[in-house]
């Protein structure tokens, strides 16, 4: 099916997959704090866990009170959260995290590019995997078609007018296989922007977003989502979680906006929202204990969000072994609490959501070569 099916909505059955990465590792265990656990108070004094508990998920975990707009969701049965989780690998550097995080392991490629190749060809148009932002993000590396957008705008042809395209157009129809298939869905996905472009944009379901970045990039995501262009994976960043200093009022801004932005999304998207699925990750979590400048140092085991219509929500899932000394990794030299350990690998929690988008068995070996999954039950049967 090409993209001019797709966006005369007769792909009804699409499944778009939202890809959202915290850049700067940010802190599970204040974004999903445990707050029945009496170490953390010792190991934060400063930080006052305590009495920042927002709601109650249940009788081990509390959001993050700024977290608050997502408990529509949680109620619903539309968002679940995986704690002590991220990659095997024993790295407290940003980079090396990011990379091995997005890579799916030590692996040619981001693991969502690979995701797209395993998807019929004729699925691949010219928006079937689209990052929102400035550049194109290591885990779409490798995608068969792959957009980089920070308005709608970015999509054209640029100044040249309609004289130009249909010139354009009237060469590539000449081409007969993939090139000249790739050229008419990439030509039909322009007439669809510009489409959108000139119409005002319209929110559904009472949908308020922010006015920061992260906000508007969802908006536009929006936008093409519900236009049928064949979106079939999107990464979209907010990035600032690297908290070693004041660590609260930072984490209460963006917390803010990451729950503002997907709260606004799931209303916007009305019943497209049934089938799209969207995951919250970051690199690493934060150390256990608080540092000498009321913030958090770059640990081990941070915290995943998994939303959407087909998510078996209103659960944190897999294993947790609370965070006293004992369960902890330790940090070399250093005195005190250890680091909160990964018990969960990230990779078991995406390989179920790949699934209910229509990955099988071999199409998971292909875009997590080496791993071999332990698929949390995150997704509904």
């Amino acid at each position: 099916m090409s993209t001019r099916a797709l966006i005369s909505g007769e792909r009804g059955a699409a499944r778009p997959l939202v890809v959202v990465f915290l850049r700067g590792a940010a802190d599970g265990l204040a974004l999903v704090s445990p707050w029945s656990d009496p170490h953390l108070p010792r190991a934060r004094p400063r930080l006052r866990p305590g009495e920042r508990v927002g709601a109650r998920l249940d009788d081990r975990f509390a959001l993050h009170p700024r977290l608050s707009p997502l408990l529509e969701a949680w109620r619903e049965g539309e968002l679940a959260v995986v704690h002590a989780c991220g990659i095997a690998e024993e790295t407290r550097s940003h980079f090396e995290a990011q990379d091995l995080m997005e890579h799916g392991g030590v692996a040619a490629g981001g693991w969502l590019g690979r995701y797209l190749r395993t998807r019929p060809a004729a699925a691949r148009g010219a928006l079937a995997g689209v990052a929102i932002g400035r550049a194109l993000p290591e885990c779409l590396l490798g995608a068969p078609g792959a957009a980089v957008l920070e308005s709608l705008e970015d999509f054209s042809l640029g100044a040249p007018g309609p004289a130009w395209r249909a010139q354009l157009e009237q060469l590539y129809a000449m081409e007969r296989g993939r090139l000249g298939a790739a050229a008419r869905d990439t030509f039909a996905a322009l007439l669809r922007v510009e489409e959108i472009r000139r119409q005002p944009a319209a929110e559904e379901g009472g949908a308020a977003y922010g006015r920061d970045e992260f906000s508007t990039g969802l908006r536009r995501l929006a936008q093409l989502l519900k236009a049928d262009v064949g979106v079939e994976a999107a990464a979209v960043d907010l990035p600032g979680w690297d908290s070693h200093f004041a660590q609260e009022a930072q984490v209460d801004r963006l917390a803010d906006r990451l729950a503002t932005g997907l709260a606004a999304f799931r209303r916007d998207l009305g019943k497209r929202w049934e089938r799209t699925t969207v995951v919250v990750m970051t690199e690493f979590g934060r150390t256990v204990e608080e540092n000498s400048a009321f913030g958090t140092d770059h640990g081990r085991g941070g915290a995943m969000f998994v939303l959407g219509g087909g998510v078996a929500g209103g659960k944190v899932l897999g294993a947790w072994r609370g965070l006293s000394p004992e369960v902890l990794e330790p940090r070399g030299l250093l005195e005190g609490y250890g680091d909160l350990p990964v018990l969960n690998n990230y990779r078991d929690v995406l390989a179920p959501v790949l699934r209910a988008h229509g990955a099988g068995a071999a199409d998971l070996a292909a875009v997590f070569p080496g791993h071999r999954p332990a698929p949390l039950p995150v997704m509904r049967a």
